[in-house]
């Protein structure tokens, strides 16, 4: 729907929130059927624009890889989607719960029942997947669903507003584009429930917009994502997956490697396959299709910034230019590793969000995890490595919202594994049955029957109540 305006253009925020309120208390519970149609209504809407989804995120940032757009942001979409649509019935069915012997014969169940209103912040690097793989999650739930998209990607946005209003009417899914004025008043709606993805510090004021209502938030933010290359592993099978996820949107994705952990001995080797898959992957770089640009100019300054702190700090510097190219002033960066950058260098203490790699030596493998755990828990770990038992090991000594071994991003793609941050990385999970789930209230329903034994515990208490409270306690110290 069209958001009405106030005075000045702001968005009227409230007007829009109370109409879907409104139609939400009318329709609380929408049938398998009408969900459904809303699910299909949502494959149709992103298989029948392919092209202009792709070329919206192309005009946002100059230059988004075409493949990339259809392989990581509509192929998991629809993915998504046409799971819900397959396991929604089962998904909706009430859940038999067991009842204590003291009670029966009564039964128990949970019910899952929609929320009402579901906000959803998407952010600027996935804006396609990361707005409607949370909407898929809160259709199938049975709410409905304001979403606001970033600043950043306006074209995006525009999209998104003109289609969900065609597919999906005034009185299911409202699409809101705005600046930062916008986010903080939306953050501050009432909602049954609010998803917010993005960085930590703006998921810190997020929540405490969203305090001020007792909304319960599911946040996905980022944090530093490690990959830690077991001793021995074969350098080129890394290097490859390692370049892909860390190349992939010119870095920009939330659980791309952040920094690198190899044993001394195996540096070498494998910092010089990392160059050689990025020349094969990519062998040049300015007029690449394939490789994306940094999304502005403000994020291509930080990079830069942050790459020059660390190289006035003493780190060395090695940029991967394959063909040599004079890549200008503009939005093309190239893969670049940094070795021995103080611990102090902004690379080395926040999310990069860019093709940057830190590299960071150690002598023994529990150094290395040791390094991840001193630090704030990442969203992602990558290992690479076939020793089970060692696989088994850094599983139950590292703490992160998921993991893929013997490659990298992966896990996110998986649609019957949750997906979310733990710590700083963030809070709650979505994704197939799990975003159903934190779109639900799952109500527990106890159901009494008429022959039952509550007469022996009602007042006046007296000596039936004595010998069944014996009974129920039994007595102290009993094995």
């Amino acid at each position: 729907m069209n958001v009405p305006q106030q005075p000045g253009g702001m968005v009227d925020l409230q007007a829009a929130f109370e109409r879907l309120q409104a139609v939400s208390r009318r329709t609380p519970f929408p049938s398998l059927e009408e969900r459904q149609r809303q699910l299909a209504a949502l494959e149709q809407l992103v298989l029948e624009h392919q092209d202009e989804w792709a070329a919206a995120v192309n005009a946002d940032f100059g230059r988004r890889s075409k493949v990339e757009t259809r392989l990581i942001e509509l192929f998991p979409t629809i993915e998504g989607v046409r799971q819900a649509r397959r396991e929604l019935k089962r998904w909706m069915q009430s859940q038999r719960r067991g009842v204590s012997l003291w009670f029966q014969p009564a039964t128990a169940e949970v019910m899952p029942q929609p929320l009402g209103v579901v906000g959803i912040v998407v952010p600027w690097n996935y804006p396609i997947f990361l707005a409607l793989g949370p909407l898929n999650a809160a259709l199938a739930a049975g709410n409905r669903a304001m979403v606001k998209m970033s600043e950043f990607t306006p074209a995006c946005g525009e999209l998104f507003a003109r289609l969900a209003e065609r597919y999906f009417g005034e009185d299911l899914v409202t699409v809101v584009n705005g600046g930062p004025e916008v986010a903080q008043a939306f953050s501050a709606l009432p909602f049954d429930h609010l998803l917010f993805t993005g960085s930590t510090a703006v998921g810190r004021q997020v929540m405490r917009a969203a305090a001020a209502n007792l909304t319960p938030v599911t946040l996905e933010l980022g944090g530093k994502s490690p990959v830690i290359v077991a001793p021995g592993f074969d350098p080129q099978r890394a290097a490859e997956r390692i370049v892909i996820g860390k190349m992939m949107n010119a870095g920009q994705t939330c659980v791309a490697p952040d920094y690198l952990l190899v044993s001394a001995d195996d540096r070498a080797e494998l910092v010089d396959a990392i160059g050689k898959q990025a020349a094969r992957l990519y062998p040049k770089l300015a007029d690449n299709p394939d490789y994306s640009y940094i999304v502005n100019a403000r994020h291509m300054a930080r990079l830069h910034g942050w790459l020059e702190e660390a190289r006035q700090a003493g780190a060395q510097i090695v940029t991967i230019n394959p063909a040599s190219e004079d890549l200008g002033e503009g939005r093309v960066f190239p893969l670049t590793l940094v070795f021995d950058a103080p611990e102090h260098c902004l690379l080395m203490q926040e999310e990069i969000f860019g093709p940057i790699l830190p590299v960071v030596s150690y002598q023994h493998f529990e150094e290395a995890l040791a390094y991840v755990n001193q630090r704030p828990r990442p969203l992602a770990l990558y290992l690479f490595d076939t020793d089970l038992l060692r696989t088994r090991h850094v599983l139950q000594s590292t703490v992160s919202g998921g993991v893929t071994i013997n490659d990298t991003v992966l896990h996110v793609g998986q649609h019957e594994l949750p997906f979310g941050g733990v710590g700083p990385s963030g809070m709650g999970h979505y994704h197939g049955h799990e975003g159903f789930v934190t779109f639900s209230k799952m109500k527990p329903v106890f159901r009494q029957p008429r022959l039952n034994g509550m007469w022996m515990v009602r007042p006046p208490y007296g000596a039936k109540v004595e010998w069944l409270l014996k009974r129920m306690l039994g007595r102290a110290g009993k094995k």
